[in-house]
């Protein structure tokens, strides 16, 4: 299987690497620094390079026959040869700012779980610095938004450490606040699992790519909250620039 260095390391922008597999839906590598598709999170784009040629990455997913990180590659440029060594390059602006977006979202989650006591339902990044997440909530009131977003703030403010943890899996499941999603996610085979925790914030099992500090995050707007059905509440946001 490709060695997951983004799981590792969020902040690595690029990583050399050998062509394994080329597949009708796109390239495998031994390694690579691009996030696949899902949890929400988006998947990576950018650019290979190697001796002779270079091609664009529009997409990263993972294969759902075998579960391998798959590159999709922009049909106007030919894939790199199996056995080929290349750069992956990301497309950096892009990736950090889904980093921010993401752990917003995790803080957003520890705000409503911490106060109101609400699990997630589910959630979305998209692009731009926007996102969603659901909640198990029966009602909200019109000043709702509004307190959620100055607690949310005050909170990544703190400028607090952001931490990855892997747990076996045992211990992972046995801390029932580790799985925030009303529904756990997590495929059986996952052992460890890797823990995201935003200091005295948000602790809980999540394979995406975050910031290594809240104040990264910098100030989030909540830009709408609305009812999604009984029990189920929506609250989107947005990253405000610097």
């Amino acid at each position: 299987m490709t060695e997951e260095l983004f799981s590792h390391d969020s902040y690595l922008r690029s990583c050399d690497a050998t062509v394994v597999d080329v597949r009708e839906e796109g390239v495998v590598l031994d390694r690579t620094v691009f996030y696949p598709r899902g949890g929400g999170q988006p998947g990576d784009s950018g650019t290979f390079r190697w001796g002779g040629g270079d091609c664009r990455v529009g997409d990263t997913v993972k294969s759902r026959d075998d579960g391998e990180i798959v590159h999709l590659i922009d049909p106007a440029t030919p894939p790199p040869p199996v056995g080929v060594a290349l750069t992956a390059e990301l497309d950096w602006d892009r990736r950090y700012q889904h980093m921010r977006t993401h752990t917003a979202l995790h803080a957003l989650s520890g705000v409503v779980f911490t106060d109101f006591g609400a699990k997630v339902t589910g959630g979305n990044i998209d692009s731009g610095g926007v996102a969603r997440m659901d909640f198990e909530l029966d009602g909200i009131s019109q000043e709702f938004g509004h307190d959620v977003e100055t607690r949310l703030n005050e909170r990544l403010a703190q400028d607090v450490p952001v931490n990855v943890q892997l747990l076996p899996r045992a211990e992972a499941l046995a801390d029932p606040d580790l799985i925030r999603t009303k529904v756990s996610l997590i495929p059986d085979s996952v052992d460890p699992i890797r823990v995201i925790d935003i200091t005295g914030i948000d602790k809980q099992a999540d394979g995406g790519t975050h910031v290594s500090s809240s104040g990264e995050v910098g100030r989030v707007k909540v830009v709408k909250t609305e009812s999604k059905g009984k029990a189920n509440k929506r609250i989107r946001i947005r990253l405000e620039e610097p």
